[in-house]
C-alpha cells in the first residue's frame, strides 16, 4: 500500500506498458459485449402490432394508437409518476403491471362464467384453481402473428381494454388517488384510449411467451403469479453464478494488493511538496468560484425540491392545507429532483476541472477569465431554461413543441431535445477550454503529462457519451429507448464520470503533493481497469427484464457484480485518508497542517458511501433473481440516494470546498471553514437518516409485499397508501430537515461568502 519499497528513481520513470494494454483489452471487449447487446435490443423487442384486434377480426387499436400512446405518457411527464416493466418514479403505480392484473381478472371471470355459471369468488378453491390454471394458458399464448403484423386478443383482453379506458380516466382525476398529479390531467377522449393503448401493450408484452422460449418478452416481470409469471430458471442460475465470479473477483485482486504494496491513494515515506498554496489563485480561478455559488443554490433547490416529492408519497392530497399540485405537481417535482442532482454535480465537476487545468500552467492567458464568463452563462442558459421548459412542458403550455423544449418525459433524461444539443455543444466547449488549458506544451512541468493525458481522455469521454441521448424519439420501441437511456445513466453517469472523477482526485492529490506521479496513474489505470471491467456490459442489469433476452441476463449478471470489486478496495486506503487529515511532517519532523482537511473528510465519505450505497445495496438489487422481485421499489431509491449523493455529491462538494480553500486566505477561511464543518455532519447524517429511518426499511416491506401479494399489490395506491406505508414516508422528514438545515444551506453561505472574498480580494487588488 505504500510507495516506501519502491526506489525513488523508479517512482518517475516509465509505468509498464501492460497498464495501458490491459485498459485497452478491457475496453475492447466490454464495448464488443455492450454493442452487441444494444443491437440485441433492435432485434428481440417486443413487437409493435400494426393492429390489435378481437377474437371476431375487428380492429381494437392500431400500432399507430400504441405510439401515439407511448408519446402521451411521456407529454404529460408519467415516468416522473409511475413505471412501465419497473422503470420510472414511484409516486404511482407501475401501469403495466396493473393492466396485467386487470387482464388476469378480467380473464379469470370469463373463464369462471363460461365454464361454471358463476363469479370466480363465489368458486370452491378446486375449481379456482382449474380456471387459474385456464387463465394463465389463454394468456400466456402468444398470437401475436409476424406475417401480418397482427396482434389477436381474447375476448376478455379486449374487454379489459375497454375497461382500463374509464380506469385510467378516474385515476387522473384527483391527485390524492395518483400520488399529486393535477386534478384532471388528462381528460381528452382520444387521448386517453392511446394512452391506454400504449399500456395495454406493454401488459401483453409482460405474459405472452417469446416465441420459441417458455417466458415472456420482459422474462415474465412483473411477478403475478395468477398469469403465470414466475422467475425464470436463468434469472436463479445466473444469480448463483455471479456469485461465484464476485469471490473471484475478490480473491484476484487482494492478491494483487498483497503482491504489489505499492498500490493506492497515498504515497507514505516522503516530504509533502505542495505545488498548490491556499490563497494564491489567479484570476481566471477566482472567475470559477461564482460556479460553486449555482452548484450549492441547485443542491439547496433539489433537496428542497425532493422533500415536496417525499410528502407527495406521505400525503399526496394536501401540502400542509395548500394544493401544490395546481401549481408544482408531482411529476414536475421528480423531473426537477433528477435534473437538478445532475445539473449541480456536473457543474462542480466542470468547474473544478478547469481550477486544475489552471493550476497546470505557470502563467494565465489573458483570455480565460473571459472565457470562463461566457461558459458560466452558456451553462445558466441550459439549466434555467431546460428547467422552465420542464415547466412548461408539464403544464401543456408548449403544445408541439413540447419533446424540443419542453418535457421529454424520459427519466433522468427529461430535458428537452433543443437543451441536450446546447448541452452537448455546452460540454464540448468545456473540453476545448480545458485542452487549451493543459496541452502539453503549455503545461509547466512536463512531468505531470501521463496524468493530464488521462485526465483529458476522461474530460472527453464526457460529451461524447451524453450522445446516446439523441438517439431516440418519443415513439421509439420503449425496450430499444430503455437501452439507449441506460447508457446514460449507467455508463455515463456511473462510468466515465466516475472515471473523471478519479482522474480529478488523483490529479489533487499529485499537486498538493499527496502522492507521486506514478502512484497516481496505477490508480487511475487500475480503477479504469476494474470499473470498465464490471461496468460495461454491467451496465445490462438495468435490461434484465425490459424487453432483453438471456443473452443480456446471463453477461451483465457475471459482470455487474464485478463493479462491487472496486468499491471493497476502499476499505484498504480508508486510514490513509484519515492519516492525511492529521497532517504530514517535513524533514525534520515537524507537523506540518493540511490545509484541506475538510476536502479529505468529504472524500472519506465519498469511500464510505460508496462501499454502502454503490457496493452493500447495488449489489443487494443487482442480482437477477433479486432484481426481479425489487426493481421499481423503494430499495432502488434507498441505492439511488446513497449512491448518488453519497458518491457523486459528496465528491462535488469536496471539489466545492477544496476551490473554496483554495481562493481564500486563512483569514477568510476562517469564517468559512465553520460552516463547512457544519455542512459535513449535516450532508451525512441527514442522509444517513433518510436512508436508516425511512427509503431502506421501506423497501424491504415493500419487496415483502411483492413476494406475499405479487408486485401489481406492492406498486399499487392501495399499498402506498396505506398507514404503515405512510408512516414510514414520515420517518423521512427528520433526515430531509437535517440535511437542509444543516447540509445544504450551510453550503450556500459558505459558497456566497467564498465569493464575496473573491470579489473584495479582486477590488482591493485593482486599487
Amino acid at each position: 500500500m505504500s510507495e516506501a519499497a519502491l526506489p525513488v528513481t523508479e517512482d518517475d520513470g516509465p509505468l509498464s506498458r501492460w497498464w495501458i494494454r490491459t485498459i485497452l483489452i478491457v475496453m475492447g471487449l466490454g464495448f464488443a459485449g455492450l454493442i452487441t447487446i444494444t443491437l440485441l435490443s433492435y432485434q428481440n423487442a417486443p413487437p409493435v402490432p400494426a393492429q390489435v384486434v378481437d377474437a371476431q377480426g375487428g380492429v381494437v387499436f392500431t400500432g399507430d394508437d400504441i405510439g401515439n400512446g407511448q408519446a402521451i405518457f411521456l407529454k404529460y411527464g408519467l415516468m416522473a409518476n409511475g413505471s412501465i416493466w419497473g422503470h420510472g418514479a414511484y409516486l404511482g403505480p407501475d401501469f403495466s403491471a396493473a393492466t396485467l392484473h386487470s387482464m388476469s381478472a378480467q380473464t379469470a371471470e370469463f373463464i369462471a362464467q363460461q365454464r361454471y355459471r358463476q363469479p370466480f369468488a363465489a368458486l370452491p378453491r378446486s375449481q379456482q384453481a382449474a380456471v387459474q390454471g385456464e387463465t394463465v394458458v389463454a394468456l400466456k399464448t402468444n398470437r401475436y402473428d409476424a406475417a401480418t403484423a397482427t396482434l389477436q386478443l381474447t375476448d376478455p383482453q379486449a374487454a379489459t381494454f375497454h375497461q382500463q379506458i374509464g380506469y385510467w380516466t378516474e385515476y387522473f382525476r384527483e391527485p390524492s388517488r395518483n400520488g399529486g398529479l393535477k386534478a384532471d390531467l388528462i381528460t381528452d377522449a382520444s387521448e386517453l384510449r392511446q394512452f391506454t393503448a400504449f399500456v395495454m401493450w406493454t401488459a401483453w408484452a409482460s405474459v405472452a411467451e417469446r416465441p420459441g422460449a417458455d417466458y415472456s418478452y420482459t422474462n415474465n416481470f412483473p411477478y403475478d403469479p395468477s398469469v403465470g409469471n414466475l422467475p425464470t430458471s436463468s434469472a436463479l442460475l445466473w444469480s448463483a453464478l455471479s456469485l461465484m465470479v464476485l469471490l473471484a473477483g475478490i480473491a484476484a485482486v487482494l492478491l494483487a494488493f498483497g503482491k504489489f504494496d505499492y498500490l493506492g491513494w497515498i504515497t507514505r515515506g516522503h516530504q509533502v511538496h505542495p505545488q498548490l498554496l491556499p490563497g494564491k489563485s489567479s484570476r481566471g480561478q477566482n472567475a470559477l468560484v461564482k460556479f460553486f455559488v449555482v452548484v450549492a443554490l441547485l443542491l439547496l433547490a433539489q433537496s428542497l425540491v425532493g422533500g415536496a416529492v417525499a410528502h407527495y408519497r406521505a400525503d399526496p392530497g394536501s401540502f400542509y392545507g395548500f394544493q401544490l399540485e395546481r401549481v408544482f405537481p408531482s411529476n414536475l417535482m421528480r423531473t426537477w429532483h433528477l435534473q437538478m442532482a445532475i445539473f449541480w454535480i456536473a457543474t462542480a465537476y466542470v468547474a473544478a476541472a478547469l481550477f486544475l487545468g489552471r493550476s497546470l500552467r505557470a502563467e494565465e492567458p489573458r483570455w480565460l477569465a473571459g472565457w470562463i464568463h461566457v461558459l458560466f452563462a452558456a451553462f445558466a442558459l441550459v439549466i434555467g431554461g431546460s428547467l422552465l421548459g420542464e415547466w412548461l412542458g408539464i403544464a401543456q403550455l408548449l403544445g408541439r413543441w413540447w419533446f424540443w423544449f419542453g418535457n421529454q418525459g424520459w427519466e433522468y433524461l427529461e430535458l428537452g431535445r433543443v437543451w441536450q444539443y446546447l448541452l452537448v455543444a455546452g460540454l464540448l466547449g468545456w473540453f476545448g477550454l480545458l485542452w487549451t488549458l493543459v496541452r502539453p506544451r503549455a503545461l509547466a512541468q512536463q512531468a505531470v503529462r501521463p496524468i493530464v493525458q488521462m485526465f483529458l481522455i476522461a474530460a472527453l469521454a464526457i460529451p461524447v457519451f451524453y450522445v446516446p441521448a439523441l438517439f431516440f424519439g418519443a415513439k421509439t420501441n420503449f425496450t430499444v429507448v430503455d437501452t439507449w437511456r441506460f447508457w446514460i445513466i449507467h455508463l455515463w453517469v456511473e462510468g466515465f464520470f466516475e472515471f473523471f472523477a478519479t482522474t480529478v482526485v488523483a490529479l489533487t492529490f499529485y499537486q498538493l503533493g499527496l502522492t507521486r506521479r506514478n502512484v497516481a496513474l496505477r490508480v487511475i489505470y487500475l480503477d479504469a481497469i476494474l470499473y470498465f471491467l464490471g461496468g460495461l456490459m454491467g451496465t445490462g442489469h438495468h435490461w434484465y427484464f425490459s424487453g432483453q433476452t438471456n443473452v443480456n441476463m446471463a453477461l451483465s449478471a457475471l459482470f455487474s457484480v464485478l463493479e462491487v470489486v472496486p468499491l471493497t478496495l476502499l476499505t484498504l486506503d480508508a486510514w490513509d485518508f484519515v492519516r492525511t487529515t492529521r497532517g504530514a511532517r517535513d524533514a525534520s519532523g515537524k507537523a506540518i497542517a493540511i490545509p484541506h482537511k475538510w476536502t479529505f473528510y468529504f472524500l472519506m465519505a465519498v469511500g464510505f458511501w460508496n462501499f454502502v450505497g454503490a457496493g452493500m445495496f447495488g449489489f443487494l438489487i443487482n442480482l437477477p433473481i433479486v432484481s426481479y422481485y425489487e426493481v421499481g421499489t423503494q430499495l432502488t431509491p434507498s441505492h439511488g440516494h446513497a449512491a448518488m449523493m453519497g458518491v457523486f455529491g459528496m465528491l462535488a462538494i469536496a471539489l466545492m470546498v477544496f476551490v473554496l480553500r483554495q481562493t481564500s486566505d486563512d483569514m477568510r477561511w476562517a469564517g468559512i471553514e465553520k460552516y463547512i464543518k457544519v455542512a459535513f455532519w449535516g450532508c451525512n447524517g441527514g442522509l444517513a437518516m433518510m436512508v436508516t429511518m425511512s427509503l431502506f426499511p421501506s423497501g424491504v416491506l415493500q419487496v415483502w409485499d411483492v413476494l406475499q401479494n405479487g408486485y401489481w399489490h406492492a406498486r399499487s395506491l392501495d399499498y402506498i397508501g396505506s398507514e404503515r406505508s405512510r408512516l414510514i414516508e414520515w420517518l423521512r422528514l427528520p433526515g430531509d430537515l437535517v440535511f437542509i438545515l444543516f447540509g445544504a444551506l450551510p453550503l450556500v453561505i459558505a459558497s456566497i461568502k467564498g465569493y464575496l472574498g473573491v470579489r473584495a480580494s479582486e477590488s482591493t487588488t485593482e486599487r
